[in-house]
């Protein structure tokens, strides 16, 4: 296929040939009029034809162009004086002036010889845009614009957009004067800045009022540009300002709903946190929640405080990884599961362990960090097992601060590890702080390093834990625009003196086993609860409830055995520890039964009772008894 003639007849190419003929045929007709034809392109043949030297095939035209000069044979040809052949009268001109310059590019394209017609035309446009004025250049853009020049900024020019919004202004008057839009938006110490260094300066978002007749009744926001110019040896500025309150108005669409949605997530977070903490008799707790900044989502970050009854108390802290509802949604299933496998009482790590699979379970990509930790009273020991959680803090009342050796296991949801237990001492009068890593972890900083600054914090922190919590706080540098949440639960085990330590007393008995063991435990339990001045019913049914659960232990456990009772400002609490670990359960008992209703009666008779197992082996089952109020 000839391409040539194909491309042809495309529209484009019939026009670029059309052109580039008709320009030929001006070019000779003008070298004709000044009577120095070009060599070759001499005079008219017999036939009315085209001079050899003007032949189109010579000039390097397509072969399509010569097919259209030959199309329309009753077509006159024109001379290369411009007449016709066959009138002899000048032939009339159907160019206009914009077709014949691009007739001229056209022919520039096609045929090299032309380039200086061409490079003309260039150099036409060239000009034509230097000349172009402020008022050209500026007039019809639909941005404010504003030129000023001089120290004082005095106006050279302003534009139509401005005036439509800041009304008419006067040539030559000083800015400070004539612009006081300038001044109220705080833009001529910037203009004094442009003149100075040379460099622009832009502010963005810089709020407008609408004027009184505009048919919008929302303030404008425009983002205004300084540019420094330089006209006639003198420094002015250029000051350029675009319209972007639909950019604003989207901006503040999208805060405004990230902003609901972060108040729906702390809402729900704060909603599955405890309202009001449970406050053990032996232990006083406090504890903080703080979010995440205003642009930080909220976290997993969470705290609890759980009686476990006989005076042990669970404390738990943990933290899942993520943001946002779904975060919060996740951190409310696992403290609800917290308190369900608590209320079993097992070891820490039993309940860490638990709670690994169930973190699984609900979400495999989420992972939680956390600490469980069982204060006993009778021990001045704190149990406690971590997940891959920031160390328990301990300080006791000499003011020497103990850390947690490391995690005792990996975080929860990561599945197929053990978990184990370990202990740290909390005799009374001393104190710990467990808390979330948004506390001691920094961008820019170790975590250890931290963790360190909060021990020394720790260490001279004094008064109630309300107050110790905001102490850490601001020793932490945790403001309301900290990027992280942040959970502190401190909890305090006082030393109880003067009168305040005659409402916590102790007393134990070992029990060697045989015949006169339930005897013996009667008896130390009427005279103990004697000497504490217990009211007479509740001395008769602390004695009965010591002598069921010492007859329990003796028919179901093995030794050692040990009977302990123990009161508090508000309760009264016996316990029977022995060596076996089966726990006892609550049966009913046939009325022809001799035996299987001790534990029945002393679930009737006392406000709570339960059972666990030893850390070192065998069980305690225990109950208790409120203490009538003043």
């Amino acid at each position: 296929m000839n391409f040539t003639r194909w491309s042809a007849r495309l529209p484009g190419t019939q026009r670029r040939n059309s052109a580039a003929q008709a320009a030929r045929a001006a070019a000779a007709q003008a070298q004709q009029t000044s009577g120095s034809p070009a060599d070759g392109a001499g005079g008219d043949d017999e036939s009315g034809g085209v001079a050899d030297g003007a032949n189109p095939e010579s000039s390097g035209s397509v072969p399509a162009a010569r097919a259209e000069r030959r199309a329309d044979p009753a077509a006159p040809e024109a001379e290369p004086g411009g007449r016709s052949a066959q009138t002899g009268h000048a032939a009339p001109s159907v160019l206009s002036d914009s077709e014949r310059r691009s007739a001229e590019a056209a022919v520039a394209a096609w045929a090299p010889g032309t380039a200086t017609a061409t490079e003309n035309s260039s150099a036409h446009v060239t000009r034509s845009i230097d000349a172009l004025s402020v008022h050209d250049l500026l007039g019809q853009v639909p941005a404010l614009a504003a030129v000023v020049h001089g120290a004082d900024h005095r106006i050279a020019y302003v534009n139509d957009a401005y005036t439509a919004v800041f009304g008419p202004r006067t040539q030559g008057d000083a800015a400070r004067d004539a612009l006081p839009e300038l001044v109220e938006l705080g833009l001529l110490p910037l203009m004094d800045q442009v003149l100075r260094s040379g460099k622009p300066r832009t502010v963005k978002s810089r709020r407008v009022p609408r004027t009184a007749d505009s048919r919008d009744s929302r303030d404008a926001f425009y983002t205004f540009t300084c540019t420094p110019i330089t006209a006639d040896g003198e420094n002015g500025v250029l000051i350029f300002a675009a319209e972007v309150t639909d950019q604003v108005e989207a901006a503040e669409r999208l805060r405004a709903s990230e902003r609901r949605q972060r108040e729906a997530a702390v809402t729900l977070q704060r909603s599955l946190l405890p309202q009001e903490l449970e406050q053990p008799d032996d232990l006083r707790v406090a504890a903080t929640y703080q979010p995440g900044g205003t642009e930080a989502a909220v976290g997993g970050d969470w705290y609890d405080v759980i009686t476990l009854g006989a005076g042990r108390t669970a404390l738990v802290i943990g933290d899942v990884m993520g943001r946002g509802v779904r975060a919060a949604a996740v951190m409310g299933q696992l403290r609800t599961a917290v308190r369900a496998y608590a209320r079993l009482d097992l070891p820490p790590h039993e309940v860490l362990q638990l709670l690994d699979g169930l973190a699984a379970e609900i979400d495999p990509s989420q992972i939680a960090t956390c600490v469980y930790a069982v204060h006993d009273p009778n021990e001045g020991l704190l149990h406690y097992a971590s997940a891959g959680h920031p160390p328990i803090i301990v300080c006791d009342a000499a003011g020497t601060v103990q850390r947690a050796p490391e995690p005792t296991g990996p975080p929860l949801g990561t599945g197929g590890w053990v978990h184990a237990s370990s202990s740290l001492p909390l005799p009374p009068g001393g104190s710990a702080v467990l808390y979330t890593d948004g506390l001691v972890e920094r961008r820019d900083a170790d975590i250890d390093t931290g963790v360190h600054t909060l021990e020394q914090a720790f260490a001279g922190a004094t008064g109630s834990p309300d107050i110790v919590c905001d102490r850490l706080l601001r020793s932490l540098g945790i403001t309301a625009e900290h990027d992280d949440d942040v959970a502190v639960l401190v909890l305090q085990h006082p030393a109880r003196t003067g009168p305040d330590a005659e409402l916590f007393h102790n007393a134990a008995l070992d029990l060697l086993g045989g015949t006169e063991a339930a005897p013996r435990a009667r008896a130390f339990a009427t005279g103990v609860l004697s000497s504490w001045r217990f009211p007479r019913e509740l001395q008769d049914l602390g004695v009965l409830a010591a002598s069921e659960l010492v007859a329990n232990s003796l028919q179901h456990g093995i030794p050692p055995m040990r009977l302990r009772l123990r009161r508090t400002n508000r309760r009264l609490i016996v316990e029977v520890t022995d060596g076996d670990e089966h726990l006892p359960r609550r049966c009913a008992a046939e009325a022809a039964d001799e035996a299987g209703r001790g534990i029945s009666i002393v679930a009737t008779i006392a406000s709570a009772w339960g059972s666990r197992r030893t850390p070192g082996g065998g069980k305690s089952v225990w109950c208790e008894f409120a203490l009538p109020t003043a």
